[in-house]
């Protein structure tokens, strides 16, 4: 059973609509950039290079509402190859609820990648329910770009990088102002370094993975520390379920 116990305390069950209201970004503003990732206790961000294993049911259950609210998706280039992404990205239920709530049938999908090393023929594009976004820079591979630009958009978004305020630029300007990224790790780190990050929705999974697993975020150099406002506490069989704000952008 998922409690709430911040803000204040509620022992009842919380419902899909009462999750949705609990996660829901602010109604207005500029482009919000949230970021949603699953922890083991000890900071491991994968387990045998995926997430899924780490995840409870319900932090699988949050993770399907959270995209309700998505005007885009972003994931990295990394986390396409390990996990697929492959089809739609909601159920029915989902899709439903996006309809009564007036948004777009599917969120659009972006993915990060410098480099573009990605196969046109793989199933996240083949089956993709929207034509993709790739955020690229002006150093990727033209044969790559080439093969790439018959199946997604393909945007310069940086130099030699991508840089995350070009990219949240680029999608503003199609009109996407809720940003919900899946990671990896190197996207978030480089959101961060940007000053990028509005909300971070983190399930603390009660497991130890030991090892060297990567962190949620794995970045290169290290970044001034950055105050966020925790806002969000859920709880269910040992698993918190946190989201954190930057103060500016409290609902």
């Amino acid at each position: 059973m998922v409690r709430r116990i911040h803000p204040g305390t509620d022992a009842a069950q919380l419902t899909d609509a009462a999750l949705l209201r609990a996660y829901a970004p602010p109604a207005h503003g500029g482009p919000f950039v949230r970021f949603n990732f699953v922890s083991t206790l000890d900071g491991a961000a994968t387990h045998g290079g995926v997430s899924a294993e780490l995840g409870t049911d319900a932090d699988h259950r949050i993770f399907a509402l959270l995209r309700r609210h998505a005007d885009v998706i972003l994931v990295g280039a990394g986390t396409i190859r390990a996990e697929g992404y492959e089809g739609p990205l909601l159920d029915e239920a989902g899709l439903a609820w996006r309809r009564r709530h007036h948004l777009e049938p599917h969120p659009g999908v972006a993915v990060v990648s410098g480099s573009l090393d990605l196969d046109p023929d793989s199933a996240f594009f083949t089956e993709a329910p929207v034509r993709p976004v790739l955020l690229t820079s002006r150093a990727a591979p033209a044969r790559r770009r080439a093969a790439l630009e018959a199946v997604a958009d393909v945007v310069d978004c940086g130099a030699a990088a991508v840089d995350p305020a070009e990219a949240v630029a680029v999608l503003a300007e199609r009109g996407h102002r809720v940003v919900h990224s899946e990671g990896g790790p190197g996207v978030f780190a480089s959101f961060q370094a940007a000053g990028r990050v509005d909300s971070l929705c983190l399930s603390l999974s009660p497991l130890l993975a030991g090892g060297s697993a990567r962190r949620i975020a794995d970045g290169s150099d290290e970044q001034p520390l950055r105050r966020m406002d925790l806002v969000l506490a859920l709880e269910e069989d040992g698993a918190l379920f946190l989201e954190y704000r930057r103060e500016h952008r409290k609902a």
